[in-house]
């Protein structure tokens, strides 16, 4: 035994809890743990054996840590093969989390009993890997092929409630060790042993057409689909062994390493609300449009009182209804009953016109229209209406919080909190660090960030903070290649391509060409010495007034909510390429993903020198979680590493020698390449 692994016997029955915590993964300590006591319980005759966590988790999965390395022995499918074939029935007690490695080891179990509260599934393929130790062969042979094909490639985890109705679990109960101990045990081969599944063409198809709608260019999803195919045709020793090469081949490739630079971003990121701070327990909202009822919303949801204020009675109850219609939609989706829906609404929600008698509460957020002066007045009058102890809060996307927050009693209680809509879905905050914010307001924007299980980004003061400056930068490059020839459908689709959730104009009208517009006049873009104005944009809005789809009209037109490409926007762009003396030419995709993406790079480098961000997975989680770049990339300071720095200077000096006026080479990205540096090195 090791530390990890703990065996005790009693009745003839050996018990072997596995304690690595925080999550009990499979680690060397606990694989070597395992081979000791299953040898222990046989040595000592036991006549069954229970295998149970100890903590909230059964085992959460492997060791992601390990991936980078070869593998070390013993290794996982080896255990579990042994558990499958032991002398004895194993069974397993599923006391929380079963996932990844975890299941694969109660797979093997003669039997599996669950608490109500345990999860379970192989989410393998939101890391870029397939199961390694048995799951794409034994879980079709248990569960049949349909429900294989839902869990595996979707990476999908399912309570105990619903894997005892798919068959994956015997029971259900809530002391599983007791049960396991006692229960009567099934006459049925071991999972392994039973007959493949039959080969369903159709079922197969249907498959690999949503991995690919779902998991554009994800290369794990299909090899997990083709392996549970495997499991149709393959002896188990077969397909075990495809099974393991898949994985190994998989685990060092670039999606791969990508996924797990995310992970293990997240977890940095939601550990920092893991200790110190105050807890919130009640709150303010100031304005309840889209955003400002989101973030009313997902604060009840974690048992905060919120008062959402607005101006009149009229905006009230527009409010109240921005708020009420949430409700419906979690009953919709299956997320709450009515009736629950209706006490937390009436519980946890109140709706005040004006600021007098405003109830003195932890934290007050402003969410109102884009305006310095409209957001000043606002927290002045909050400043006067609550107490000094309360933490005051800005949503502002790109203004200066430092401005806003002047001449507040307590500016050490003040910080910008840049929820992404809608704010009760998106899982990034960017914490906004203001000159005068104290440590004890950030420990606890940070704690309540993870309270409402939100990445929290910190972030120092500057335009646009991190996420909306790289936008801005990204969108520039974009609108460069159009007055030198692109179109924006073509922009968008290269993109796409690459593997963003949108193109930037695809962006632009979902979220309004107003808004752009106003940020662009607010920074003079068109007389910023040192920049290269693209009036294209402009033109749309002050000529066409088309704002993007609230319009029916933007970058594209639009019939019955369908873009096609504009035959007056292609007019216009064509037009501006003439008035600025550009010939225009050809581009391909690869010339547009190379210098929009590089566009992004440069950006995050001036970022993390002048001190905005602290870390360069900072900018990826922002960059995956606020604006659509693909996750399976790793962000693109990641993605920059991994591809290569002077890889993508080099392709944008090549076109920067085919067409000298099109750009300079970023001169940030080309010191760091001149210097060996990579993202993470500043």
């Amino acid at each position: 035994m090791t530390e990890a692994v703990h065996l005790s016997l009693a009745d003839g029955i050996a018990l072997i809890t596995i304690d690595n915590p925080p999550v009990n993964v499979t680690s060397r300590a606990v694989r070597e743990g395992l081979v000791a006591a299953l040898d222990a319980a046989e040595a000592a005759g036991a006549g069954r054996v229970v295998l149970t966590g100890a903590g909230k988790t059964f085992v959460a999965g492997a060791d992601a840590k390990e991936f980078s390395a070869p593998p070390q022995p013993p290794h996982l499918p080896d255990i579990v093969n042994r558990i499958e074939g032991f002398p004895v029935p194993v069974v397993a007690a599923i006391n929380g989390a079963a996932l990844g490695g975890g299941l694969e080891l109660a797979l093997a179990c003669a039997a599996r009993v669950a608490a109500p509260g345990a999860t379970l599934g192989l989410p393998e393929v939101t890391l870029g890997v397939v199961p390694g130790a048995g799951g794409t062969q034994r879980l079709p042979r248990l569960v049949g092929l349909d429900q294989a094909l839902s869990l595996i490639p979707e990476g999908r985890v399912i309570g105990a409630v619903e894997a005892l109705r798919i068959g994956l679990v015997d029971a259900v109960e809530e002391d599983p060790v007791a049960a396991a101990r006692a229960m009567a045990l099934p006459d049925r081969p071991a999972t392994g042993l039973r007959p493949a599944p039959q080969l369903q063409p159709e079922a197969f198809d249907n498959a690999l057409r949503s991995a690919a709608k779902r998991s554009l260019r994800q290369i794990a999803p299909v090899r997990a689909i083709e392996l549970i195919e495997a499991s149709t045709r393959l002896p188990l020793s077969e397909g075990l062994a495809q099974e393991r090469a898949t994985f190994l081949d998989l685990k060092t490739g670039d999606q791969a390493a990508a996924l797990r630079h995310v992970f293990f971003a997240e977890r940095a990121a939601q550990g920092q609300g893991r200790s110190g701070g105050a807890v919130i327990a009640s709150a303010v909202v100031v304005g309840g449009g889209t955003m400002g009822a989101g973030i009313a919303y997902a604060l009840a949801q974690v048992g905060i009182t919120v008062t959402l204020v607005e101006t009149d009675t009229a905006a009230v109850e527009r409010a109240r209804a921005n708020v009420a219609r949430l409700y419906t939609e979690a009953v919709a989706r299956g997320k709450s009953s009515s009736d629950a829906a209706e006490a937390a609404l009436a519980a946890r929600h109140s709706f005040h016109a004006g600021y007098d008698g405003l109830p003195p509460v932890d934290i007050a957020i402003e969410a109102v229209f884009e305006d310095l002066e409209v957001k000043r007045r606002v927290f002045a009058t909050l400043d006067a209406a609550l107490p000094e102890t309360t933490i005051l809060a800005t949503n502002t996307s790109y203004l200066d919080p430092n401005r806003i927050a002047e001449g507040l009693r307590n500016p050490g209680r003040f910080l910008g909190l840049h929820f992404f809509s809608p704010a009760h879905v998106m899982k990034l905050v960017e914490v906004i660090r203001a000159r005068d914010t104290t440590g004890d307001t950030l420990a606890t924007a940070l704690r309540l960030a993870g309270r409402l299980k939100k990445i929290p980004v910190l972030a120092g003061v500057c335009d646009g903070f991190i996420g909306n400056r790289i936008l801005t930068r990204y969108r520039q490059a974009c609108d460069v290649m159009l007055i030198e020839g692109a179109l924006p459908a073509q922009v968008d689709a290269a993109m796409r391509g690459f593997g963003m959730a949108m193109g930037p104009y695809e962006v632009q009208d979902l979220s309004g060409l107003d808004i752009a517009y106003a940020n662009r006049k607010r920074l003079g873009w068109k007389t910023k010495p040192g920049f290269r104005y693209i009036p294209i944009a402009d033109r749309i809005v002050e000529e066409t007034g088309r704002l993007g789809r609230k319009t029916g009209a933007g970058w594209y037109d639009y019939l019955d909510g369908k873009a096609s490409a504009s035959v007056l926007i292609d007019r216009i762009v064509a037009e501006e390429s003439a008035g600025a003396g550009i010939a225009r030419r050809d581009f391909a995709d690869d010339e547009i993903v190379a210098r929009a993406t590089a566009a992004m790079v440069e950006e995050g480098f001036r970022i993390l020198s002048e001190g905005i961000a602290e870390r360069s997975a900072d900018l990826d989680l922002v960059l995956v979680h606020g604006y659509g770049f693909p996750r399976w990339r790793g962000g693109p300071m990641h993605w920059a590493g991994r591809t290569g720095l002077t890889e993508i200077l080099r392709r944008i000096e090549r076109y920067a020698a085919e067409d000298p006026l099109s750009w300079a080479v970023p001169d940030l990205l080309a010191r760091a390449v001149a210097e060996g540096k990579t993202p993470e090195d500043l």
